[in-house]
């Protein structure tokens, strides 16, 4: 399943420099229309502008790219800018408490996710947002980054769910929701139906709610991308988890960089005008900056308009060890680069995650600017 599962004027406070007010001005110059270009152009392009991948291997070599993890012989603390701030406030409290009650999943709290308390209260710029988990908590996939129990066999989904989620949903008054599940492979229709649904009932209720889907791979099957990118979303998100490179390494082995890239495109080919198309990959798995560079190109290739860039942190002792800790200042330079290429909008530190309230703020912009531009 995608992996959450959540920058660069205060390295130390990753989400909160989101929200400054000198980004902000930047909205509308973030809201042009994108255009896939090939790779040898946009290659072309890159060679002439700033930072390039020599930027990067200098960044490397003079040990600011990269923190060291330590060994379980040599163990070595956290480096400062990866503190994980407490939840807490009475919005997390309300909506904690609604979850226990109807029985619901959020992937901020299967995955552990260090921003949990900031979305679910709206933070510094208002816009409260919540990822929810669909389909049940168990996934018929391992791979190697994730918390998630996994079986062969997981329970059958609830058919109450879609309508559950969104009444939850429109009662906390959330202004963005991420709607995302766990693999099951084992469903005629990998869940896709399951989606749809749950986007209807929840538009119908309260249609200017802005909806993300963090769909799995659906195993690449047209026909269930072309259903949940018809239905009625806002943002169809799918992570390709790491650098292509690594996918073996890293991912289930039914899912690679090909597939993904192909379900990517296939929404955008499918989804009405205006649909942002979305992914996310974690660093420190043991990847390069030349592999993140080529990664980031074939990704823009693809068509993809949002792209966000976070530090992988290791689960539990079962799960695959972090390689390195990325520096706020080469996530910087990964952000500076994916904007050069033409992504619409790149959110990258390292706490962010592929869902998280700084990010959606901006998407929530976008949308609105794009809105107001084609009513015109």
């Amino acid at each position: 399943m995608g992996e959450t599962k959540p920058n660069h004027i205060n390295h130390y406070q990753p989400l909160r420099e989101e929200s400054n007010p000198h980004l902000i001005s930047h909205v509308e110059e973030l809201a042009h229309i994108s255009v896939p270009i090939s790779l040898e152009s946009l290659r072309h392009r890159l060679a002439a502008e700033s930072p390039t991948l020599t930027d990067f291997i200098r960044l490397q070599s003079s040990d600011d790219y990269s923190v060291e993890v330590g060994t379980r012989k040599n163990p070595l603390p956290k480096p400062k800018w990866m503190k994980e701030a407490v939840p807490g406030g009475e919005k997390y409290t309300q909506i904690k408490k609604k979850l226990r009650e109807l029985k619901l999943h959020t992937v901020c709290e299967e995955a552990r996710c260090p921003n949990l308390g900031e979305c679910w209260s709206g933070g510094e710029t208002g816009t409260a947002t919540a990822t929810i988990m669909i389909l049940g908590d168990t996934c018929t996939r391992g791979c190697r980054f994730c918390n998630v129990k996994t079986s062969r066999t997981p329970p059958p989904p609830d058919p109450n769910e879609p309508s559950n989620v969104a009444e939850a949903i429109v009662s906390w008054g959330l202004d963005y929701v991420v709607i995302t599940s766990v693999d099951r492979d084992d469903l005629p229709d990998q869940g896709s139906g399951h989606f749809t649904e749950t986007v209807q009932k929840l538009k119908k209720l309260k249609p200017e709610m802005l909806i993300e889907a963090l769909v799995p791979d659906f195993r690449g099957d047209p026909s269930c991308v072309e259903k949940v990118a018809k239905s009625g979303l806002d943002v169809f998100a799918h992570n390709i988890e790491t650098v292509e490179e690594l996918q073996n390494a890293v991912r289930d082995h039914r899912a690679n960089f090909k597939q993904s890239i192909d379900v990517l495109m296939m929404a955008k080919d499918h989804a009405p005008a205006g649909t942002l198309t979305k992914t996310s990959i974690m660093l420190g798995c043991g990847e390069t900056p030349e592999q993140v560079v080529k990664t980031m190109e074939k990704v823009r290739a693809a068509g993809v308009d949002v792209m966000t860039f976070g530090q992988y942190m290791r689960p539990s002792k079962r799960h695959m060890p972090v390689s390195e800790y990325i520096t706020p200042e080469a996530f910087e330079k990964y952000r500076t680069l994916g904007m050069e290429m033409g992504f619409r909008y790149v959110a990258s530190g390292p706490m962010v995650r592929s869902s998280y309230k700084a990010g959606e703020f901006y998407i929530k912009s976008m949308i609105d600017s794009d809105r107001a531009a084609s009513s015109l």
